[in-house]
């Protein structure tokens, strides 16, 4: 059986094991997706990757805590600390009040680090056309689909998955 026919099988329970490839190339995915987003949008924005995909993250999801963003980003604690330290210098990130946990250390972007997100669309509008402009409409939103689907599975992974 093919690897494409092994998967649509898998897809249906019948033989989980094929889909150990398909993690394979996911991981393969998750660790070179990184070059293409330092080489075309952080480095010419003069930011590291992790500064990157904090700024990224805070624009999308809004105020976050150092340990939200470790979680979100996968991003070392260490890093995402000196990564705040470094985008606070610049006045990209400015800290938040969490009304329900004031103990809570959120930060989010500041006008100007909003400002420098929407600088940097061009960049990213760039890299994802070299990326996925080879996919058609409904190639697009059946990745889109079935990144949505992982992502939901990440999300429940810890509460199924105690350390």
């Amino acid at each position: 059986m093919g690897q494409r026919a092994a998967i649509a099988t898998a897809g249906n329970g019948a033989d989980a094991a094929a889909l150990e490839p398909l993690l394979v190339q996911l991981l393969k995915l998750a660790a070179m997706i990184n070059r293409p987003m330092e080489d075309g949008v952080a480095a010419p924005n003069g930011l590291s990757l992790n500064e990157l995909r904090i700024m990224m993250c805070l624009h999308g999801e809004g105020a976050c805590a150092g340990h939200d963003i470790t979680e979100l980003m996968a991003i070392p604690a260490m890093n995402v600390s000196r990564a705040f330290a470094t985008l606070t210098q610049r006045g990209w990130i400015e800290p938040a009040i969490d009304p329900a946990n004031r103990r809570r250390r959120p930060v989010r972007l500041s006008a100007e680090g909003t400002r420098a997100c929407l600088r940097m669309e061009a960049d990213i509008d760039k890299v994802a056309h070299d990326l996925l402009g080879m996919l058609g409409a409904t190639e697009a939103t059946a990745l889109g689909r079935s990144i949505d689907a992982v992502i939901g599975r990440l999300a429940q992974w810890p509460a199924e998955h105690p350390r």
